[in-house]
């Protein structure tokens, strides 16, 4: 009884490790994006704030750096009402501008979508869009992290036949801490032998 009551101890414990992450909030605004057949593109939104880097708890300035990114091609829809792009062979990319506020300079997140992407309109009668997916990629200290990404937009006119100006871009990207869930894995194992020789010699 003593053995099932431990093994049911540390099967709880693992759970509370692998939620030992950390994340990374992300936040532009404005940059075109542009939208074919051929896929979506979007150039030079302005990195205005980004929450928990490296530690940082919060940086926030006019013009912390740029986001882009490239999908690829239109698997359905079409863009006057929604549609689906594929994120095969897309990048997403987030630079930092010079060190201002304590952001890196250069590349702080580079990777690609890994799901399909959406741009669905919102269907409130005025021409706003959301576009949604899933990146992963490379951190500048060299983490890989993967989240979600919303972007949203008003095209005024309809639907989206020509460049549009873009409302926001938000992006919360995760970094596993498989260090922490290592050390702790091993450390339960520890006290279950510990415990284990107990049980036997007593």
């Amino acid at each position: 009884m003593r053995r099932v009551i431990l093994f049911a101890i540390l099967a709880l414990a693992l759970p509370i490790a692998a939620v030992a992450d950390s994340h990374i909030d992300f936040n532009a605004q404005g940059g075109t994006l542009s939208g074919s057949s051929a896929g979506l593109q979007l150039t030079s939104a302005t990195l205005m704030g980004i929450g928990n880097l490296y530690g940082t708890p919060l940086s926030v300035g006019s013009n912390l750096g740029t986001v882009s990114f490239t999908t690829g091609p239109m698997l359905s829809g079409s863009l006057a009402s929604s549609a689906t792009f594929s994120g095969a062979g897309s990048t997403f990319m987030i630079v930092g501008n010079n060190g201002i506020s304590g952001v890196p300079s250069g590349t702080i997140f580079s990777g690609s979508f890994t799901t399909d992407v959406t741009l669905t309109e919102s269907g409130t009668g005025l021409h706003s869009y959301f576009l949604t997916g899933v990146v992963a990629g490379t951190l500048s200290n060299g983490g890989q992290a993967r989240g979600p990404v919303i972007l949203d937009f008003t095209t005024g006119k309809g639907w989206m036949g020509e460049p549009v100006t873009i409302g926001s871009v938000d992006t919360t990207v995760v970094i596993p801490e498989p260090g922490t869930l290592g050390l702790l894995g091993t450390g339960l194992l520890a006290v279950g032998g510990l415990l284990h020789r107990k049980l036997r010699n007593g």
